[in-house]
């Protein structure tokens, strides 16, 4: 006896190139995303300790 399943075609999954549809205007390197990153982390850490005597509170 045969087994009848259906075969569907292949497919990617959902997953979508979008980068070949639409260009930014705005590009940023990698290091630049880390370096803001740590930057604002560091200012987060800054008011979390010195931020009340800053501001007055």
């Amino acid at each position: 006896m045969a087994d009848k399943k259906v075969q569907m075609p292949t497919s990617t999954a959902g997953l979508t190139r979008y980068f070949e549809d639409y260009r930014s205007k705005l590009e940023f390197k990698p290091g630049t995303i880390i370096i803001f990153s740590v930057i604002v982390i560091l200012i987060t850490i800054i008011l979390h300790i010195y931020g009340g005597s800053i501001l007055g509170f």
